[in-house]
This record gives structure tokens, sequence and C-alpha cells, in this order.
């Protein structure tokens, strides 16, 4: 890391924000106005944080303001549904638009006249050419395009044609409209690029009105000029169309001259952020929605129960740079778990459950127990759970023949129960097949609270839950999604990991991460973050395993036991 990017992390400034207070302290701009400009064809994910979160924040620092505008300009593709989820994670990640929410579609009809006006100037014309010839035509990057047969049309005929393409006197690929640029120029992008095509399809908020729609390159940067956008903040993939928005912003009687500025994308190991890829994720059936918990995206990790702050934070610790680079996943899950340690109340649950009898404990006999909700914060105060003759522990917890380091429960071991006793294990029962299924032990009484008052140690504490009182419970852990750190996009369903989600259908709660309906995180005691899944019914929750207390995942990816 070098130290330029270490002061970015430290202070969260950047490039982007230095040249922001630099228009502001020259006089160039008397004010931020920044846009997030989404296409509603898909739900948003890690990467559009990033560039929520420096818009937003950007505008908020500098005490100016930031614009949420749907680029809505291929209504085969677009749908109200990601429009609303849209409008929802943006909310979720702590960001407000206030009154300036703004489509594409809003300026259409001027978007039109400013066609016709660069027809007009000589500066566009309608090419008849299919698009496997305006292919052929455009050239590479080591030869130069040829010239349509229909660019030197006259103004008359172009403005005639635009007007029936407009009328819908045409169908889908007839025709299109595009600028009279420089088909020998090195930048592709402005080797005559498409303006208009026609699309007979009904629009989310037009309906059946347009018969043509803008390309992106066009609606975007006039969109930005119409709501006086002074810093248009685009991915670097964008570099190489900077010059053709400024094109049209120097060619066009636009009301405000906005300025492109490019930043690095974010990339992450074992995570694919292709809208291609995950839309095949989920039409393919590979995952249960735009928000399964293994989805990368905003909702997805919001199910899984990543708070906003987590998303945010890790946002500001990666910074804005001008180079790509690959961000280890477990950075992301470094913020996540720095957020839920300082909320998510202390709770104990069983997964994998081994049942233990405590012989000398009185049958029938339940007490209560002092918990705490949370060790390093007094005021979240404690809670009451029950202990009785019969409980479960996690059968990782236990070993009969254990190498020498393992400190858990074996014959003949002492433990401490969370909270509780100290126990011993005295006898193993198996099942027919040699399965351990019970554990027969005894309680030292004088250790209720976990001490022992004559002063003798024990190396191990495990988590425990109540036989008698505990509840069943789903619980889904999940691990990454692609089990390559660079997961082929190009064959993304081949490289889907098997191991990336794991049901248990029999754990056992305690009876309090059941009393609530509450999805905020929970740690489940030893275990990791967790929290409740809107698949919950009355009496059987479902919980989605956030991330675990450590990063385990590199362990197991490498064939080690996570």
């Amino acid at each position: 890391m070098t130290a330029d990017e270490t002061a970015v992390r430290e202070t969260g400034q950047d490039f982007i924000r230095d040249i922001v207070q630099d228009d502001l302290q020259s006089g160039r701009h008397t004010g931020v106005v920044t846009r997030f400009p989404p296409e509603p064809n898909g739900y948003l994910h890690i990467g559009h944080a990033k560039s929520i979160c420096l818009n937003f924040g950007i505008a908020k620092e500098f005490g100016g303001r930031c614009h949420l505008r749907f680029d809505d300009t291929n209504p085969t593709k677009e749908e109200q549904e990601y429009i609303d989820a849209i409008q929802r994670d943006v909310q979720w990640l702590g960001f407000d638009w206030g009154k300036h929410l703004y489509h594409a579609s809003d300026y259409f009809e001027t978007l039109y006249g400013w066609a016709e006006h660069l027809i007009k100037a000589g500066k566009a014309y309608v090419d008849d050419q299919s698009q496997e010839e305006m292919r052929a035509s455009r050239g590479t990057l080591t030869e130069p395009g040829r010239n349509s047969p229909f660019r030197e049309r006259s103004v008359e005929e172009n403005l005639d044609l635009l007007r029936r393409m407009r009328a819908g006197e045409f169908p889908n690929g007839a025709r299109v409209l595009r600028a009279k640029i420089d088909m020998s120029s090195g930048n592709i992008n402005l080797r005559d690029p498409v303006l208009y095509r026609i699309l007979h399809a009904t629009h989310p908020r037009t309906g059946t009105q347009w018969k043509i729609y803008p390309s992106y390159d066009y609606a975007h940067g006039q969109s930005d000029a119409i709501e006086h956008i002074t810093h248009s903040i685009c991915t670097l993939e964008f570099e190489d169309h900077r010059p053709l928005y400024d094109w049209f912003i120097e060619n066009l009687p636009v009301p405000s001259r906005p300025h492109q500025y490019e930043f690095a994308r974010l990339n992450m190991t074992h995570t694919v952020l292709s809208k291609r890829v995950l839309n095949g994720l989920v039409t393919g059936g590979h995952v249960a929605g735009w928000d399964d918990p293994r989805m990368p995206t905003i909702a997805g990790l919001r199910r899984r129960g990543v708070p906003p702050e987590a998303i945010r934070d890790f946002i500001k610790r990666i910074g804005v740079a001008k180079a790509n680079s690959v961000v280890d996943a477990a950075m992301f899950d470094f913020s996540v778990r720095e957020a839920l340690n300082k909320t998510a109340l202390r709770r104990m649950a069983v997964l994998r459950p081994l049942k233990v009898v405590i012989e000398n404990y009185p049958e029938g006999q339940v007490e209560e127990l002092d918990a705490a909700n949370h060790p390093e914060d007094a005021g979240a105060g404690s809670r009451k759970i029950k202990f009785g003759r019969e409980i479960y522990v996690e059968r990782d917890d236990f070993m009969e023949n254990p190498p020498k380091k393992f400190y858990r429960l074996s014959p003949g071991k002492e433990v401490r129960l969370r909270y509780a006793y100290f126990i011993t294990c005295r006898e193993v029962i198996k099942n027919a097949t040699g399965e351990v299924v019970e554990l027969r032990c005894t309680y030292d009484p004088a250790t209720r609270g976990g001490n022992a008052p004559d002063g003798r140690k024990v190396q191990a504490t495990i988590h425990w839950v109540s036989a008698a009182h505990a509840v069943e419970s789903e619980v889904r852990l999940y691990n990454p999604l692609f089990a390559n750190p660079s997961p082929d996009a190009g064959n993304f369903a081949a490289e889907l990991s098997p191991t990336s989600l794991e049901v248990i259908g029999d754990a056992r709660l305690e009876p309090a991460l059941a009393e609530s309906n509450a999805s905020d995180g929970v740690q489940f005691e030893r275990l990791g973050y967790f929290c409740r899944d809107a698949d919950s019914k009355p009496g059987r929750p479902v919980f989605n395993r956030t991330v675990g207390l450590r990063d385990t995942w590199a362990k197991v990816s490498a064939g080690g036991k996570g």
C-alpha cells in the first residue's frame, strides 16, 4: 500500500474530492451537483454502492445535492420492479435524493429536438444500413472505418426520415440516426455513433408514445447538462466515451457544460459484478432470486444481514483510485464484523446438536442463569437463560479420541459451560452404527456462573442450550458463490462453488432468538453473526449466517477445515 493510498483510507480524501475542492476554490463552480444514474434493468450490486457512496457522499460533504436519475432508454429490459428496488436500496444505504428524482425519459422531447438540431447543422444523418453492415464498416483499432453510403443525405431527407421513424412508419432495425463525426478517428466511439434506434416497445413511463429511443451516450451527457450537473462521475470503462460526451456538449444548445470524471470500478475476489452474469444466475435458477444472500446485490447483502454502515465503511476503506485493482473479499468481511461487533446482541445456538445428560443434576429441576447481552456494552443489559439436566452442545465440541491440543469435551475432560457450570464427560453413548448420539456427564454445583471456588482452571468454555427449552430452527450457512478467487465470467455456471450454501435443518436456539421477528444482526456465540430470514415461520425461525467470527473461508477453499 502506497503512502497516498494509506492517506485515502485514513482521511477519506481522493483525487475526485480534490478536483471538486479545487473547482469550488477557483470559482469554476459555486456549488456541487452530482448524480447517480442507474439503468433500471436489474438490481444494484456492491459495485454500484461504491458509486452511490461517492456521488451522494461528495454532494453531502461539499454542501451540494445528488440526483437519482434513471437511465430508462431501453424499454425492452426495464421493469418497475427494478426501479422500486433501486430506490429502496439507495435509501437503505443511508442516502436521500429529496425532490431530485429524475428519468432520462423526462427529457425525451428535448433530446429529440436536439437531434433535429444536429441534422440541420449537418452533423447527423439517417442510416439505412443493417447492424451487420454498420459493424463491418466501423473498422478496428488499427483500421479506420468506412463512410456509410447514406452519410451525405440532404438535411431535408434526413429530417423527413427521422420524423417518420418517430411516427412509427418503419420496423425495428430498419434505420438509425447517427452523428456525423469522423469514421477515421482513432477513438472508435467517435466513428459516427448511433443516436436513435427504432424500437416498438412499451415504456414503463411513456407507454407507446415513442417509437424511437436515444442511445445511452446521447442521452446521458445531455441529461447531465439539463440538470446542471457539475461533476459527472463515471467508472473507468467510460473514459474512452468522454470525447463523445464532450462532442455532444459542444455541438448542442445545452443549458450547462458538465465535465465527466472517471474512477476505478470495484472488483472483488470470489465475486462477479457483471449484470449479464447476475441476470444469468437468476434466470438460470442457480440462485433463489436477486436477493439470494450469496448474490453481491444490495438486496442479497441486506438479506444476508450485512448492515448498511458496514458497506459504507468498506467503501471508505478501499478508497477511490484511477487504476483498476482487485479487493480481497476478506476486507469486506472485516468491515461487516467491525459493524456487527458493536451492535449485535449475543445469543447461544447449537447448529449440530449433540445431547448431553448431566447425571448428577436433579431431574425436573430448572434454574435461570444470567447471561450478558453484549460483553462490551453494559447498557445492553442481560437476559435469563434456562438450564436443566439435559442440554445440547455442538457436535464439533466433542472428540472421543482427541489430539493433544483439543481442549474441549472428551472422556474424562472438564470444560466450562458458558454462564453455567463445569462439567466432565463420563460416558459416551453410541448407536448401532457406532455414531456418538449422547454424552453422559457430571457437573460441579459449586461452579455456578462458570467459576470454581477452589481456583481450578479449565482450558475451554463451550456454548449450549437447554434441551427442554430450545427452539428448533433452520440455519443457512453461506460461503462465496465462486470458489475461484478470479472466476471466469464467460463460463460462470462452471465456476459455481458446490459449498456456497449449507442448510442445517435441526439447529437448536435459545428461546430469545425465537421471540423477536426483528432482522437485526445477532451473534451466535463462538459461531458467527446471523440474522433472521423472511422465510421464518411461527415457531420455526430461519437464520442466515452473515459472516463468521474470523476468516475461515481461506482455509475451506484451500482444502482445510473451516
